[in-house]
């Protein structure tokens, strides 16, 4: 969430900011000042009746210890008088205060000055691309026909069980899967991650937290009995140990990761995009999160981005980055890197992996503070990302790594973790 001070101080740079994103914020900011200029008149007068108040009540105590009745029972009358004004003034500087929130919600992040202005994924940047795209000797199989094939993967037996989008992995294809995760956590600690294993369920104040609630595309899963929701990413409840914590020093650098199953409805889904694993409402996924010193988020972002690149390097997979522009940025990010795997057989790019920086936006909407040298407290800056996603890891490996007669190879990278190398 945008920081009132910040709309109240650089709103014509905010509305050029999200121009990026392709909105015209001019009106819902002139709501919010608008609410926001009532709100602190109503404030003001809401102390200066409080204070009128205290010093009332306090003299109608003075007046009867001093047996000044008459005086005492005309200034407790004008408490009565005061303390229902206080009353109805507290009702409206709250409810000025949730109308402002409510506004507030509705405003994305502002693009970081390095995002450029577009309009779909048609406008994003290539920032790099490694390797080249996989020639294959004999016919190419897409990973569904693969894991058919091998028995790998059972498609038909998650739609029995549960319904479209809930794959039931199997046999090799299981531990592979189990190979990838151990993998990706491994790798997080060596660079420094702690591990953590979160719930799968969250409650609204960490949907609103990091960003995903209100949700305005029905993406979550929701458990109503409950008023819970299912996690979308570990970034949820990772970001979320951190929300109304207020960090004591400046001298901090908190990096986490964690496995966990996702749920995703994906909402408007259809067509040859949702075939296989390209796209399900259940999947596993490594997630890195960083709390860092606005200082510092710049620097954070780069090592993500460089942890992820050395992640589909090992697995000697053809990747590419890409910065996205602000039309296809994220509600909460202030600035999102994508990577993608080309996936031979199907002839196309499949994101794998989204690093983002947030700057104070979830900060803002967690509480989450830190004491610097001044005394005063700051807004801490956010980050996370995919490190790695599985399901089109498993898609691009499985079709890129096909040999001539139909056996699989497995990256050698993964051995450690497996009793086999190939697939046949």
């Amino acid at each position: 969430m945008l920081e009132i001070q910040r709309i109240r101080s650089e709103k014509d740079a905010i509305i050029e900011g999200l121009k990026k994103r392709n909105l015209d914020v001019t009106p819902i900011l002139d709501s919010i000042l608008s609410f926001d200029q009532s709100w602190r008149e109503s404030k003001a007068e809401l102390e200066a009746v409080s204070a009128e108040l205290n010093k009332i009540s306090k003299a109608v105590g003075e007046y009867f210890q001093q047996g000044k009745q008459d005086e005492a029972n005309a200034a407790k009358a004008q408490t009565v008088e005061l303390k229902e004004k206080e009353a109805t003034l507290k009702e409206k500087v709250s409810g000025l205060e949730q109308e402002i929130q409510q506004m507030m919600y509705q405003l994305p992040n502002v693009p970081n000055e390095l995002v450029k202005a577009g309009k779909s994924e048609a406008d994003n940047e290539i920032i790099e691309e490694v390797g080249s795209k996989h020639v294959f000797e004999g016919e190419a199989l897409p990973h569904w026909e693969i894991t058919k094939k091998y028995d790998l993967i059972d498609f038909e037996l998650g739609v029995k069980i549960t319904g479209a989008g809930f794959p039931v992995y199997k046999g090799k294809g299981a531990k592979l899967q189990r190979a990838l995760i151990t993998f990706f956590l491994d790798e997080a600690e060596k660079a420094g991650y702690e591990e953590f294993i979160p719930p799968l369920v969250v409650n609204e104040a960490s949907g609103i937290g990091t960003g995903q609630l209100p949700d305005k595309e029905g993406q979550m899963y929701y458990v109503n009995e409950d008023d819970l929701y299912m996690i979308p990413t570990a970034e949820v409840p990772l970001t979320n140990i951190y929300r109304d914590v207020l960090l004591p020093s400046e001298d901090f650098s908190i990096k986490m990761t964690g496995f966990t199953p996702c749920f995703r409805r994906e909402a408007g889904s259809y067509g040859k995009d949702v075939r296989g694993l390209n796209r399900l409402h259940q999947f596993d996924k490594v997630e890195i999160v960083r709390i860092e010193h606005p200082d510092n988020s710049a620097k954070a972002l780069e090592e993500m981005v460089e942890h992820v690149r050395g992640l589909l390097r090992k697995l000697g997979l053809h990747y590419r980055i890409l910065r996205l522009c602000g039309g296809d940025t994220g509600f909460a990010s202030a600035m999102t890197y994508d990577f993608e795997v080309f996936s031979a057989a199907q002839e196309k790019w499949l994101e794998v992996s989204s690093v983002s920086r947030f700057d104070t936006f979830q900060a803002n909407r967690l509480k989450l503070r830190y004491k610097a040298a001044d005394k005063k407290t700051y807004l801490a800056h956010t980050l996370n990302g995919s490190a790695l996603a599985l399901p089109r890891i498993v898609a691009a490996l499985l079709e890129n790594n096909q040999t001539a007669d139909g056996t699989i190879l497995i990256p050698e990278v993964l051995h450690k973790y497996l009793n086999f190398t190939t697939i046949s």
